[in-house]
């Protein structure tokens, strides 16, 4: 499994994820600079993502929703606030209505740094995601978003060896 560690840290509201790939960065990057390979892997496999705007340039906008088993659908949007291709890129995440792709009141906004560094013939990345209070951590942990996240990226070497 790509996931290696998940740590969880209430003092800085923080959830860090490392992984590694059997990829170089290049290929990674692409899979999350392309909105059609992104869409097999963000979410987990339960709930595949459609990406309808997505570039990882400064100041773009992504919209995306996932699909549940049920049909259900939930928003959410990525305005991307750094990039250093093929290294890292920096984007705030936020749950937003199916509609018109709006913040969703109440919910958490995630501050978020994805960085790739080569490591033993692969990749290994970071992921942290930073909220602005422990309440708001609190709350998406509840709402599971670990182990989403953890099946999400565990997709990834197998979607990357197809």
């Amino acid at each position: 499994m790509p996931v290696t560690d998940v740590t969880t840290d209430p003092d800085s509201r923080t959830i860090t994820i490392e992984a590694r790939f059997n990829a170089p960065v290049e290929r990674v990057w692409a899979l999350y600079a392309d909105a059609r390979q992104l869409e097999k892997v963000w979410g987990p496999p339960t709930h595949p993502a459609t990406f309808l705007d997505h570039e990882l340039t400064v100041g773009s906008r992504s919209t995306y929703f996932m699909t549940g088993p049920e049909g259900e659908k939930y928003a959410g949007f990525w305005e991307i606030t750094g990039v250093d291709e093929p290294w890292s890129f920096a984007f705030e995440d936020g749950f937003a209505d199916a509609d018109d792709f709006t913040p969703t009141p109440g919910l958490p906004v995630s501050h978020n740094v994805f960085t790739f560094e080569a490591a033993d013939g692969g990749t290994r990345a970071v992921y942290t995601s930073t909220y602005d209070t422990v309440e708001a951590l609190q709350q998406v942990l509840d709402m599971g978003v670990e182990e989403g996240a953890r099946s999400s990226i565990d997709q990834i070497d197998g979607f990357l060896a197809a």
